[in-house]
């Protein structure tokens, strides 16, 4: 069963465009790194047959969008990408507030997941994002 192609029929799962307003990284963390720094990750599943190319705006309450940063996903594949690790054309700031907005060539699916490990007891929250309405 691993050797199938995603169906045509998981094509139309997701959305084309998408915001999130609540990402923040703390500036802080604990234990080693990478596995426990704290981050922002975007989470996207692509059940489509084709490759999804997205590209990320990144939004400050007292700057101009940021972006566009582009991620691909694999037909029929999922991808996790820290927020931290986006660097062009800018470096997400750390201990600040920010939204986001995603645009896909195809219909997709996102999460945003916040890691905070400030604290021994690690936090982590999923938040999901608005799809456009069609």
């Amino acid at each position: 069963m691993a050797d199938e192609q995603p169906s045509d029929k998981h094509a139309t799962w997701g959305a084309k465009r998408w915001s999130f307003s609540a990402g923040y990284m703390p500036t802080a963390s604990t234990g080693r790194e990478p596995d426990f720094t704290s981050r922002d990750e975007l989470c996207l599943l692509n059940a489509s047959p084709s490759t999804a190319c997205a590209e990320v705006t990144v939004h400050h309450e007292d700057g101009d969008p940021v972006g566009p940063y582009r991620i691909e996903v694999g037909a029929g594949r999922v991808r996790h990408v820290r927020i931290n690790d986006l660097i062009d054309p800018e470096a997400v700031p750390l201990g600040v507030p920010y939204g986001l907005t995603v645009v896909s060539d195809v219909p997709v699916v996102i999460q945003l997941r916040h890691l905070d490990t400030r604290q021994a007891a690690l936090g982590v929250a999923v938040s999901s994002g608005i799809p456009e309405s069609r």
